[in-house]
C-alpha cells in the first residue's frame, strides 16, 4: 500500500536515492519521491552526466550540403545504426562546446570552426536524468581521427548528400533519435537560409571524408 505524507503546494518532490549499480560513467539508483497528495513512490532512474552531438556540414563548390554520419555497432541493440557523431560528457565540468569538438576529431577526423547550439534535449525522460546537447559543426578541417574502444574503431564512416540523409529518416533507416532530431533541425536551417558555405580559403569539406 502507498504511504502518504503531508506535502505543501501542488509539486512532487525528489526525497533521495538508493544506489543499486555504479558503472564507469553511468550509475543506477532507486530515487524515492512525493507526490502532490502526499503519496510516497520509487521509480529506477539511470544518473547520467549527459551527453553531446553535432551535425557535420559540409558544402560543396556550388553550396550543395551533405552530412557526416557513423555507422557503428551498438550493443544495447546487438546491431549498426547510422547516427551523427556523439559522445558522453565524460570529463567533469568540460564545456559542452569542447566535448562536442573532440567528439568530432575523435569519431570522424574532423575539426569544427564553427559549433552552433542547436537545443538541449532529454533522450529518455522515463528512465535517465540526462540531457544531450546537440549542434551543428561548419567550417570543417580534416585532421587525423583518434578513435576509442573496439566499436570506434571498427565504425564506419558516411559522407552523404544531405537530402539523401533525410530521405533515410523519412524511409526507417535511420533510427537514432539524435540523428533524426538534429538532420531535421539543421533542414529547418537551411531551408530559412541560416547555414550557408564557409570556406577554409577554398570551397569548404574539401578532401573531407
Amino acid at each position: 500500500m502507498d504511504e502518504s505524507v503531508a506535502v505543501d503546494g501542488d509539486s512532487f518532490r525528489h526525497v533521495g536515492d538508493r544506489l543499486v549499480h555504479q558503472g564507469h560513467i553511468w550509475h543506477v539508483a532507486v530515487a524515492s519521491f512525493v507526490g502532490p497528495d502526499g503519496t510516497k513512490f520509487e521509480r529506477d532512474v539511470v544518473r547520467s552526466p549527459g551527453a553531446v552531438a553535432a551535425v557535420p556540414l559540409l558544402f560543396d563548390a556550388e553550396g550543395n550540403a551533405s552530412v557526416v554520419l557513423v555507422r557503428q555497432y551498438r550493443s544495447p541493440y546487438d546491431d549498426f545504426l547510422i547516427e551523427i557523431p556523439a559522445g558522453t560528457r565524460d570529463v567533469a565540468d568540460e564545456p559542452t562546446e569542447i566535448t562536442a569538438s573532440r567528439e568530432l576529431v575523435e569519431e570522424v577526423g574532423l575539426l569544427a570552426g564553427r559549433l552552433e547550439p542547436l537545443i538541449q534535449f532529454y533522450p529518455s525522460a522515463g528512465m535517465t536524468d540526462s540531457v544531450l546537447h546537440l549542434f551543428v559543426a561548419t567550417d570543417l578541417e580534416v585532421v587525423d581521427h583518434e578513435r576509442h574502444g573496439p566499436e570506434e574503431q571498427h565504425m564506419e564512416v558516411l559522407r552523404l548528400p544531405f537530402d539523401e540523409a533525410l530521405a533515410m529518416v523519412e524511409r526507417g533507416e535511420i533510427h537514432d533519435a539524435k540523428t533524426i532530431i538534429g538532420l531535421l533541425l539543421v533542414a529547418r536551417k537551411l531551408e530559412r537560409g541560416d547555414l550557408g558555405p564557409m570556406p577554409r580559403g577554398g570551397a569548404a569539406g574539401s578532401g573531407a571524408p
